[in-house]
């Protein structure tokens, strides 16, 4: 589909606008300005206006009209910008559904945390009317995705009561980049582990000292550790006594482990668990661990590489159960490749048989450097309608069987412009989800493709930074990033 854009000469207007389109078509091209219109499928035309402080957009599509304004508050020229920003996509959204008929239910929303926006209205003490106003007016979000943030935000609200108050905490997360094989969807860092035992070793050395020397500075600062979250990659594809080696000296650098909230260890691939690793997640009070089927469908796991059976994550969650794990998550993926409402529905019957105590709900993603994508005529997903179908009733399932929404995160090219979305049964929700995706504190990343994100505890600005992640970039910068790391937390809290 090729859209030209007459009118605006900002190309800071650009990109919100390509990405709106990306919502209604595939393969979209937008073309700006000075483009043939004749080769365009949909030509729009904007007629953009300031005057007193009041921004006037009026938007065409062949007989349709679209007119908005908005009022310039602030005297800052970011915040004005992003009021004109915000009007432009909304005439331009509006268009696009009149056109297609297609509505999209989170509105404008494209690069925002729809729940942290919410927080953040609410913290200010904006009354919740006025908010969710603002969010149908000014976003063109839907009552229905308006109460599913409300109903996160409470349930947020209610697991971590000071959840605005954990600033001058940290939670860790710590990446382990291997897995069994890797799967087609994924973009994480995860190297196939078989054969490669010397570069987990020299990996896990790097590790190590990352963990001694973060836990020193958080010891001698007396910064306290809300959570702390093994990813990767799946980190149980280590060996029981590397696990076991890696678990103590986290009991031994970081600061008052008896007071963190949680720890959780994904071990997603069910084909990496085993007694002798969960007799280690026992030993050091781990209970809260994922166990990810993703499908039920054997063919589709076949499909997207996973390399273990249906009957295999279902006998290594009774085995965790059995060993004491009290806690355990589980993901499932709507729109995997050649899976329908009926396939979607075989895996909740599936689920239901087990009852994990949360459960992710994901929406496939086509992210940018998975092999999915890279090859992506060969895989053929659900169309719209049909993954909103499965969506639908992922909700309704879920509300049936006493689970709640407790965190929510969109990515690009998810399909049907949808969410990824976490549930849980009571008391079971991850803290550090919450803490992940709200970002009321900071994420000290540890580990091969860990992504540090720093939160002034003050103003709140963030700061990314990100380890390598490959292995051997790795292991040859270990020294220097765990420096840079502790400068900038020295600045973060200490400096001026």
């Amino acid at each position: 589909m090729k859209i030209a854009i007459k009118g605006l000469h900002d190309d800071r207007y650009h990109r919100p606008l390509s990405l709106i389109s990306d919502l209604f078509f595939e393969e979209t091209e937008v073309f700006f300005e000075n483009s043939d219109n004749d080769l365009a499928d949909i030509l729009i035309t904007f007629s953009v206006e300031e005057v007193a402080d009041t921004f006037h957009v009026q938007g065409m599509l062949g007989g349709d009209t679209v007119q908005h304004e908005k009022n310039l508050t602030s005297t800052d020229e970011k915040e004005r910008f992003r009021l004109k920003k915000q009007a432009v996509s909304y005439a331009f959204l509006t268009l696009l559904q009149n056109e297609t008929g297609i509505i999209q239910k989170w509105g404008i929303l494209t690069g925002i945390r729809p729940t942290k926006l919410l927080h953040s209205k609410l913290q200010k003490g904006e009354e919740k009317e006025r908010v969710h106003q603002q969010l149908r007016e000014d976003y063109l979000i839907t009552d229905e995705k308006i109460a599913l943030m409300q109903e996160i935000v409470d349930r947020q609200l209610s697991v971590v009561p000071d959840l605005y108050d954990l600033g001058n905490e940290v939670s860790i997360y710590i990446g382990i980049p291997f897995c069994p094989t890797k799967c087609a969807y994924c973009t994480f860092p995860a190297y196939a582990i078989n054969g490669k035992q010397g570069k987990v070793d020299s990996f896990l050395g790097g590790l190590h000292h990352e963990i001694k020397e973060i836990g020193a500075w958080l010891k001698e600062k007396e910064i306290k550790i809300t959570t702390v979250y093994y990813g990767g990659g799946t980190p149980t594809s280590i060996t029981a006594q590397e696990m076991d080696m890696l678990y103590e000296e986290m009991y031994d650098a970081f600061p008052d482990m008896d007071r963190v909230r949680e720890v959780t260890v994904e071990a997603g691939r069910p084909d990496t668990i085993t007694p002798e690793k969960l007799e280690v997640l026992k030993k050091w009070n781990i209970d809260r661990i994922s166990i990810n089927p993703q499908s039920y469908t054997q063919e589709t796991l076949k499909a997207i590489g996973r390399h273990h059976t249906v009957e295999e994550t279902v006998e290594k969650f009774h085995l965790a159960r059995e060993m004491g794990m009290n806690n355990i998550n589980m993901d499932l993926i709507i729109g995997l490749p050649g899976e329908g409402v009926e396939e979607f529905d075989h895996t909740l019957q599936e689920t239901e048989k087990l009852m994990p105590e949360s459960l992710t709900v994901h929406t496939l993603s086509f992210k940018r450097a998975s092999e999915m994508t890279q090859n992506k005529r060969k895989y053929k997903v659900a169309d719209r309608n049909e993954i909103s179908r499965m969506m639908d009733m992922a909700t309704v399932w879920t509300r049936e069987h006493d689970y709640v929404p407790y965190y929510l995160y969109r990515q690009k090219n998810i399909l049907g412009n949808l969410e990824n979305v976490g549930y849980a049964l009571p008391g079971q929700d991850s803290i550090y989800n919450i803490m992940i995706m709200e970002e009321k504190q900071t994420i000290i990343g540890l580990g091969c493709g860990a992504s540090s994100k720093f939160v002034h505890p003050t103003t709140g600005k963030i700061t990314r930074f990100a380890n390598p992640k490959d292995p051997k970039s790795y292991n040859d910068g270990f020294l220097h990033y765990t420096e840079e790391k502790i400068r900038i937390l020295d600045e973060l809290f200490f400096g001026e």
